[in-house]
């Protein structure tokens, strides 16, 4: 993201519901939308792979005029269509409503069809409803992927999923 970009992520949700991607919210906004209080400054998706879907994601991206994120340089303009998503597994991408990460096949995952099954859908207002990845597939991510900052993590999310099971 741009210093000067404000962090939005409920339009990055809401230009991605507009278009009908289908996907699932992962990483650590998905576990700040089930209560966890961590910090982050992006959204990260998994999306369905049906090249449909993926020209309906690469539309969104050009509504959010998504461009490639490079550390301390403007973002690389991206032509996105559907070809072109799926010639990497993870795209780091600045847009107009701030970072947003898309991750095919997260650690320990096998992608969009895993991570749905256990998700739940979220209402994000106007209609609109999001999947949002289950505490314990986050979980299971962040510890296969073992980066220091996705360990340091656990312990709050392991908190927040004993406070679901406990709440029923």
């Amino acid at each position: 993201m741009q210093p000067d970009t404000p962090f939005k992520p409920q339009r990055i949700l809401e230009v991605l519901a507009h278009h009908r991607v289908r996907h699932v919210v992962i990483g650590a906004y998905a576990a700040t939308l089930a209560g966890v209080e961590v910090i982050t400054r992006d959204v990260d998706i998994t999306p369905a792979l049906e090249p449909s879907n993926l020209q309906r994601l690469a539309t969104a991206l050009q509504e959010l005029h998504a461009g490639i994120r490079v550390p301390n340089e403007p973002p690389v303009p991206l032509p996105a269509d559907a070809r072109l998503l799926t010639s990497a597994e993870i795209w780091n991408l600045a847009t107009d409503a701030g970072d947003l990460d898309i991750t095919v096949r997260p650690d320990g995952t096998d992608g969009y069809e895993d991570l749905r099954r256990a998700a739940h859908r979220q209402p994000l207002g106007d209609g609109l409803y999001i999947m949002v990845a289950a505490l314990q597939d986050v979980i299971r991510s962040k510890t296969a992927a073992g980066r220091a900052k996705d360990l340091d993590a656990l312990p709050a999310l392991h908190a927040a999923l004993q406070r679901q099971h406990e709440q029923g």
